[in-house]
């Protein structure tokens, strides 16, 4: 008797050979490159040039990071903050400190890791405790303390009272303001820049500082042109990347999978998009696509004897496991293995072969972690998952692992649902606290919130890890993950509304220089 099998129905890939059939222009690469180097000099001396004041320096970090060129000034935009963090300024000086600059200067310095108290915005607070009503007059103000809000931490209920008094003001008060300052409240509004993809926020911010009355014509230029640059950098990689998934042709051999080369490339991108982790890029965008076909595997198709099986082939991580494995899912295990293969003897060379061992026994762990959720699915189980194996990982990366799964359960539960599959973390939660589908979803956002807030405090603990670059790699994809799920949609299964608009923005659409 033929086996019972989940059914997948997942829409095709949007793209068919768009990025395949991409042709490079080494002329206008190597014409940008130069004018990049350039201009890079030109704003280097607007950002060390000695008499510059503080307050206008952090204006330019700033307007740096939102412009995406920041990665080029590393070094001098972390010798500043330290230097004006120790400072220890009076920030409780009225004429000096706006609410602007205050909430500025404390989002900057959060986010770089330097611990700044919340108490530098009591000033703005009545004597019952809530922030004054004067301050809705002032909505640059306003949105400055609003993007703040969400770098805090647990128990900093000052900042989540502004968040609440900042987004009732800038609802209000958005229909009448003049632009760009119009479209800057919409867009935080509709997403928080510290929630936000990088790359997506530049691309929206350099529309909007061209219409800044006191824009830098030199700092716009650079912007464009380095944006530029770093798409065509892209486009090459994403066509590697669509070449070599064509080739494997696993799509073809397992048509139950989702095909989403393009939307995996997409989140190796937003996970870091500079120059220098181009193979990086490359060996993210596989990874995260085999992963997913992984995942359907486990989710969509096979039965529980076949993933017995096939986790215990990934745990040996060995070829002569395949002929153990069924017909359909040789083709993909063989593919797993001859993916890290390369990756490994390259990592060797290089005396990192570390790197390739922590990333093989990642995907075994994903593997465990599937077969246990197909249990539950197919079994009709709505045990509670065990999570005790995460008390000995880093805060910031259960934080990650929690947003991760809550995000992706609120996200795919009306499609799951659709196609006759157990959502198994809704489903679960509703059944375990007899509360509805409403109030499952509040409370798995909450949790994600919280998560939020625990991936904010370990920003200010950078002595706890190797390096910021390991921070901003892992925020980077807290920050995807949100996009791609919030509101309630799953934008990877279902790309159309969610994440084709991205895609175009930063893969296919150039600015005009």
């Amino acid at each position: 008797m033929a086996a019972h099998r989940p059914e997948s129905n997942f829409p095709p890939s949007l793209w068919g050979d768009q990025f395949i059939n991409h042709v490079s222009d080494s002329k206008v690469f190597e014409k940008y490159s130069k004018a990049v180097e350039v201009l890079k000099n030109d704003v280097r001396s607007l950002l060390t040039a000695p008499e510059i004041k503080m307050i206008d320096t952090m204006n330019l970090i700033d307007t740096l990071e939102r412009l995406g060129v920041s990665y080029h000034f590393e070094n001098e935009i972390e010798e500043k903050l330290q230097q004006f963090f120790h400072l220890n300024t009076n920030y409780h000086d009225d004429e000096a400190y706006d609410l602007y600059t205050v909430a500025l200067h404390f989002r900057l310095f959060r986010q770089h890791g330097h611990r700044i108290s919340t108490e530098i915005f009591g000033k703005w607070r009545g004597v019952n405790g809530e922030f004054k009503e004067s301050l809705k007059s002032d909505a640059k103000g306003m949105l400055t303390l609003y993007e703040a809000s969400y770098v805090r931490t647990r128990g900093e209920t000052i900042l989540d009272d502004a968040l609440a008094f900042t987004t009732a003001a800038l609802k209000f008060m958005a229909p009448n303001l003049g632009s760009p300052l119009k479209k800057q409240v919409e867009r935080a509004l509709a997403q928080p820049l510290h929630l936000g993809i990088p790359r997506i926020e530049t691309r929206c911010y350099i529309a909007v500082y061209e219409e800044e009355e006191h824009k830098n014509d030199t700092l716009l230029k650079f912007a464009k042109l380095d944006f530029n640059l770093l798409q065509m950098m892209h486009k090459e990689e994403l066509q590697q990347v669509s070449r070599w998934w064509k080739e494997l042709g696993l799509i073809s051999k397992l048509p139950y999978a989702r095909d989403r080369i393009v939307e995996c490339f997409f989140w190796a991108l937003a996970v870091h998009h500079e120059p220098q982790y181009s193979r990086s890029r490359i060996v993210l965008a596989k990874s995260i696509v085999m992963s997913s076909v992984i995942d359907d595997t486990y989710d969509a198709y096979g039965t529980i004897e076949e993933l017995e099986v096939f986790t215990e082939a990934i745990q040996r991580w060995d070829d002569g496991e395949i002929s153990r494995l069924p017909d359909y899912m040789r083709p993909l295990y063989k593919a797993i293995l001859e993916l890290y293969i390369p990756i490994e003897e390259e990592l060797a060379k290089e005396g990192r072969s570390y790197a390739s061992h922590h990333a093989i026994e990642g995907l075994k762990e994903l593997a465990r972690g599937y077969f246990e959720e197909a249990k539950w699915l197919l079994e009709g189980s709505t045990q509670k998952a065990d999570f005790e194996w995460l008390s000995e990982k880093p805060k910031i990366f259960v934080a990650t692992l929690i947003k991760g799964r809550l995000l992706d359960d609120i996200g795919s539960y009306e499609f799951e649902t659709k196609r006759g599959q157990l959502a198994i973390g809704v489903e679960s939660y509703m059944k375990e606290n007899d509360v509805t589908k409403e109030e499952a979803m509040a409370k798995f956002m909450e949790l994600c919130t919280d998560a939020w807030r625990d991936s904010n405090e370990e920003i200010l603990r950078p002595s706890c890890y190797k390096s910021r670059d390991l921070l901003t790699l892992i925020l980077n994809y807290d920050r995807v993950t949100y996009v791609t799920y919030k509101d309630k949609e799953d934008g990877y299964t279902q790309p159309e509304k969610v994440l084709k608009p991205h895609i175009i923005a930063l893969l296919v659409d150039a600015f005009e220089v």
